[in-house]
């Protein structure tokens, strides 16, 4: 008798969960605004115990949508989620929701071989580029001649105009799964997870408009338990980042306020447990950003990756009081190059940066960090820079190799150090030579097999081939390479007040 109930409970259980909901049938009718129709298929959905909602072949015009606990968003092949372009459209909190939005919630997912299409550059001035107050020309070595005003920059920013919010977003949830569909032209970031835990993002494309100002592809915020892997992600701005803020990206310090207030998601202060592989990555900014928060990350791993195209390859920023610790890095091709135009990042093809973002506040500290079979065509150096109260910690690079070569900005953008943003002004940008490899205030630098070769032409601002300053514990092993052939002077190793390890 026992096994006769068990049986069908769990019959009852895969049928109950087997259950389709198609929007047609809720009233969804194609190139229509079809919003009330899809939550209302949503809605019913998790008051049947949950399911899947689907959207069939076709082009269905949305507002914000509320996904809720125990339903999966299928979006069959041909399916298209496109944005409404008025923003009446969007549920309001804090400006706009975006096209999904999900809070305590768990076991939720969207997958298929469909689109969601949020119609991103309809909320820009295609003609006219964004720029804001940020940094002082006359700091760069370029001096008024960096970003002239009134000049249009040909990569961008536009700017903005009144847009929805984040398109996929995910506060405080457990059991999330993205698989399969594509993500085009977003007008703010494409995929939010924000205090969650046990995430997996599979096999989805981001595809934005590379014009687009905070265009980011997938953020994990104060999340932990996140796998991402096989995804084609192009975007106007970052492409994947780890973050420990949650909401309130520009306070520092936290509470558990928030987190005690929600039942499902991450209650731990870290962010840590993010794995990423096997993925694509283009970016006007970094293809791969870790920091900024409240929060401490840690024990992240970032293989087999390709960075194309960006600003910068791989940046890890320490700009707030929470540590950054145990990362590694691997198995990693990346090609970087100046753009114009008021981006973040300066053809670095690593960063490692721990300069405090508010006045009065510490900066972090960033210690245990790894660069293991890195392959880097750029425009620039590997640049660590932090100051003397708060040395990075244990920074190691293992069979590295990097090709410096001039680009089309070289000589109207480079020649910087960028380490925006900054609470003071003199370190957001401004004129730096630029070693093959730039150290300093590091205690515990391990660089072996490191190749470094130059390109043609290049201006004389390259210089060394590895350059520290205030290093304590330097260990070099197998260093191929030679100072800019095109700069006078320069050295194979300059080292300032820097103990070596024998």
């Amino acid at each position: 008798m026992k096994k006769i109930i068990l049986i069908a409970f769990v019959l009852s259980a895969h049928s109950t969960f087997a259950r389709e909901f198609n929007i047609i049938d809720f009233g969804a009718v194609p190139h229509t605004v079809c919003t009330s129709a899809i939550q209302k298929a949503v809605d019913v959905c998790h008051e049947a115990g949950g399911g899947t909602v689907v959207v069939p072949a076709g082009i269905f015009i949305t507002g914000t949508i509320i996904l809720k606990s125990n339903i999966n968003l299928y979006l069959e092949q041909g399916a298209e989620l496109r944005s409404s372009t008025e923003m009446a459209d969007f549920a309001a909190f804090s400006g706009r929701y975006g096209i999904i939005f999900c809070q305590d919630a768990h076991n939720v997912s969207i997958t298929g071989e469909g689109m969601i299409h949020a119609m991103g550059t309809q909320f820009y001035e295609t003609d006219q580029n964004h720029v804001y107050p940020e940094f002082d020309r006359q700091l760069t070595r370029q001096k008024e001649k960096y970003m002239p005003e009134g000049e249009f920059y040909t990569d961008g920013p536009l700017k903005r105009k009144p847009r929805p919010g984040m398109t996929l977003v995910f506060f405080h949830c457990t059991q999330v799964r993205i698989k399969g569909i594509t993500i085009k032209d977003t007008p703010v970031w494409a995929v939010r997870f924000g205090y969650c835990e046990d995430v997996v993002v599979e096999g989805v494309s981001v595809q934005n408009n590379m014009m687009i100002p905070n265009s980011d592809g997938i953020h994990c915020t104060a999340s932990r338990n996140v796998r991402i892997s096989n995804c084609d992600i192009r975007a106007g701005d970052d492409a994947i980042i780890v973050t420990g803020f949650a909401k309130a990206e520009h306070t520092p310090g936290f509470n558990s306020a928030e987190q005690d207030a929600y039942t499902f998601g991450n209650k731990s202060i870290y962010a840590e447990n993010i794995q990423v592989t096997n993925c694509y990555l283009q970016s006007r900014s970094a293809g791969i950003r870790i920091g900024y928060g409240q929060h401490p990350i840690r024990r992240c791993i970032f293989t087999n990756i390709v960075i194309a195209e960006s600003n910068r390859g791989i940046g890890i920023f320490a700009h707030d009081s929470s540590s950054i610790e145990e990362l590694i890095f691997s198995d990693i091709i990346i090609d970087t190059r100046l753009h114009n135009g008021q981006w973040w990042g300066n053809g670095e093809p690593i960063h490692l940066s721990a300069v405090t973002r508010f006045k009065g506040e510490p900066a972090g500290i960033i210690k245990d960090i790894q660069f293991n079979n890195i392959t880097a065509t750029s425009e620039a150096g590997i640049l660590l820079y932090t100051l003397p109260e708060n040395p990075m910690e244990n920074i190691r690079f293992q069979n590295v190799q990097v090709r410096i070569k001039a680009g089309k900005e070289t000589m109207a953008y480079g020649g910087n150090f960028d380490l925006r943003p900054t609470a003071l002004t003199e370190l957001q940008l401004f004129e730096h030579d630029i070693p093959g490899l730039y150290a300093q205030n590091v205690n515990g630098l391990s660089i072996r097999d490191f190749k470094l070769t130059w390109g043609e032409n290049l201006p004389a601002f390259f210089t060394h081939g590895i350059s520290c300053l205030q290093v304590k514990d330097l260990y070099i092993v197998d260093f191929e390479g030679n100072p800019n052939p095109g700069s006078p002077g320069s050295k194979k190793l300059k080292l300032e007040k820097t103990t070596v390890r024998k």
